[in-house]
């Protein structure tokens, strides 16, 4: 109550209780505008634990729907949750997709190597596949350097580098990938493997996969919106707004089991690391849709809004 009077205060949802009420009153108070970032209901995830049918879920449903229509403004990351809004709550809401920080973007094969190496004198994943012992030539799993010319390159028979990550909540369910790769390694011959490595240096990847379900089937995973800021494919779980994000078939895949994501991997990785591949299709299509970032998006649909007001 003590800081300069504020034009707006900008809220995200959720968490919105109490802070939905707390911030509606002090903008009465200090004559300031309200605005809500609806980034899901936290009512259906309170209902991951409570059951639908719950009173603290049934409370918080109408904390929510009472409490959000004394907003000014309303922002959401999906069309399909302003139409929910519109239709259930009778807010109208401007739809504001997340979008990957400048920092997201693919790593330079300088650094991969860096990374790779570092990380290969603790896992044997990282490390040369073959004996190598040439006193001038730095070797990992997946790059080579000659350090007499500073060449550096990709290993032509190099393994693929697949990431998962994971915000480990209990609508993802990660057995799903690893029964996937389960069915994948029993496909391939001769004892080649993927190796499967959580990690989140997403820049150096060949493909992310995404075990996000959302609890109310109206937002988006942010962990895909950051691999696309990579250029990386993603191979994700359905639910039902998800293609408002991924482009099947053209950005990625969309799958729905374990088999299908098995399938998936089996076609993607048939012809890695050719450059003709599916895979490659999909990073080429990633680099060429310009895809807007968080600075842009946000001087494009919130900036006129403050503005005009």
């Amino acid at each position: 109550m003590k800081i300069d009077h504020p034009s707006y205060i900008l809220l995200q949802n959720p968490p919105g209780l109490p802070s939905i009420a707390v911030a509606w009153i002090v903008c009465l108070v200090r004559r300031s505008k309200l605005i809500i970032d609806w980034h899901n209901y936290g009512y259906t995830i309170m209902s991951l634990t409570h059951g639908t049918s719950h009173p603290i879920v049934n409370i918080a449903k109408w904390y929510e729907k009472f409490f959000g229509r004394l907003s000014d403004h309303n922002f959401c990351v999906t069309n399909a949750m302003k139409e929910d809004l519109q239709m259930n709550y009778n807010i109208k809401a401007i739809t504001l997709y997340d979008k990957p920080a400048a920092f997201f973007k693919e790593t330079p094969l300088e650094l991969q190597h860096k990374l790779f190496m570092k990380l290969a004198k603790d896992y044997d994943s990282f490390k040369a596949r073959t004996e190598f012992a040439h006193p001038d030539v730095e070797k990992s799993a997946f790059t080579e350097l000659d350090v007499r010319n500073g060449s550096l390159a990709h290993v032509k028979e190099r393994p693929a580098l697949l990431i998962s990550s994971t915000s480990w909540t209990e609508d993802e369910d990660f057995s799903i990938l690893l029964k996937a790769l389960e069915d994948y390694e029993q496909y391939i011959s001769d004892g080649v493997r993927i190796p499967s490595i959580i990690c989140v240096i997403t820049g150096s990847a060949d493909l992310g996969v995404c075990l996000h379900k959302s609890s109310s089937s109206l937002d988006l995973p942010m962990k895909v919106v950051d691999m696309f800021g990579c250029c990386l494919p993603v191979c994700a779980i359905y639910f039902e707004c998800l293609h408002e994000l991924v482009k099947h078939d053209e950005n990625g895949l969309i799958f729905r089991d374990s088999t299908e994501l098995a399938e998936q991997l089996k076609m993607l990785f048939s012809e890695f690391p050719s450059i003709d591949g599916k895979l490659q299709l999909f990073r080429r299509n990633l680099q060429e849709s310009k895809q807007l970032r968080w600075d842009e998006s946000w001087d494009q649909t919130v900036l006129p809004l403050l503005s005009s007001n």
